[in-house]
């Protein structure tokens, strides 16, 4: 299983890519199959990477019933985090991880000084850790793109989204945005941690969120991809090593410090001025190098890492 349903037979997963430019089918306006085929796609109909997807999904089904799903991922999103947020306790699997998200929220909620500058990614980590508690017990969550990188998503749109006075128009396109990023992902490589380790997971999620910060920030097209593309290149060659075989350790602070390498992700793409040096395309292609060539111990099995390094107690 590749995730998402997909499923792919080894000779597949195999085959040498031979070009950038892969086709997804006919039956949507704007077919693409590379972030170069995006751009251009953007820049030929002078529609941003939302619109090119929005217009897609209504080849597919009435636009109210679009807007509606995404509503409603966005609401189980963060309906996980308050759910987090508010319990307490251990979490389940032997390694008497304790719930960090509950103590956290209240500090922050309790600190006068919880909107200075220092303390602000102490915002995401915890909206972060919050989904990847509720997951690491069970609890309802959103794969996004998967369930160990849960967290990511939520916590940038938590902070970045849900209290502006625009809230549903931002949560939209930033879903819009990182839905397409993650479909190049999805076609060209692979969200899968059994294949690529956590870069495919934890590494594609930091790139699909940076995605649609950016464009919720007001980036073009082109940054929108510089920013996606930053988030993976620091990224590249991530280890799936979950100690015990749970998603605990090392995956919920994973998650935090992903959250916050999106937003910075996203600062770096929109302040460049100069040609990214690398694109899109190709950290995509280098993560699924990488993953191919990455030791089956550092993908989901916890026979590598730090899943053998630290003693369970």
């Amino acid at each position: 299983s590749t995730g998402g349903g997909f499923i792919a037979t080894e000779r597949q997963l195999q085959r040498p890519v031979e070009d950038d430019i892969l086709p997804v089918g006919p039956s949507v306006p704007h077919p693409f199959g590379s972030a170069a085929e995006l751009l251009a796609l953007c820049a030929g109909q002078d529609l941003s990477i939302a619109d090119i997807i929005l217009t897609n999904e209504d080849a597919m089904r009435p636009r109210d019933e679009t807007d509606a799903a995404l509503d409603r991922v966005a609401d189980v999103m963060l309906a996980c985090i308050e759910r987090g947020l508010a319990r307490e306790g251990t979490l389940p699997g032997g390694l008497n991880v304790r719930r960090r998200a509950p103590d956290l929220w209240k500090k922050l909620q309790n600190d006068p000084l919880s909107n200075e500058r220092e303390q602000l990614f102490d915002w995401l980590n915890v909206y972060a850790m919050a989904v990847n508690e509720e997951n690491a017990s069970g609890g309802q969550v959103v794969t996004a793109p998967t369930n160990g990188a849960a967290g990511i998503i939520p916590a940038v749109i938590r902070h970045y989204c849900a209290d502006a006075e625009d809230k549903t128009a931002r949560l939209r396109r930033f879903m819009l945005t990182a839905g397409g990023i993650g479909l190049l992902y999805k076609q060209r490589a692979s969200i899968s941690g059994a294949e690529m380790g956590c870069q495919g997971e934890v590494g594609v999620a930091c790139s699909m969120a940076a995605a649609g910060l950016a464009a919720v920030w007001g980036a073009n097209p082109q940054q929108v991809c510089n920013a996606a593309e930053i988030a993976m290149e620091h990224n590249l060659g991530l280890t799936c090593d979950p100690v015990g075989g749970l998603v605990q350790i090392p995956c919920i602070e994973r998650n935090a410090i992903g959250a916050v390498k999106a937003a910075n992700a996203a600062r770096l793409a929109l302040h460049s001025v100069d040609q990214a040096r690398v694109s899109l395309d190709q950290v995509i292609e280098t993560m699924r190098q990488t993953g191919m060539d990455m030791s089956s111990k550092y993908k989901e099995t916890s026979q590598g890492g730090l899943a053998v390094n630290v003693i369970e107690c």
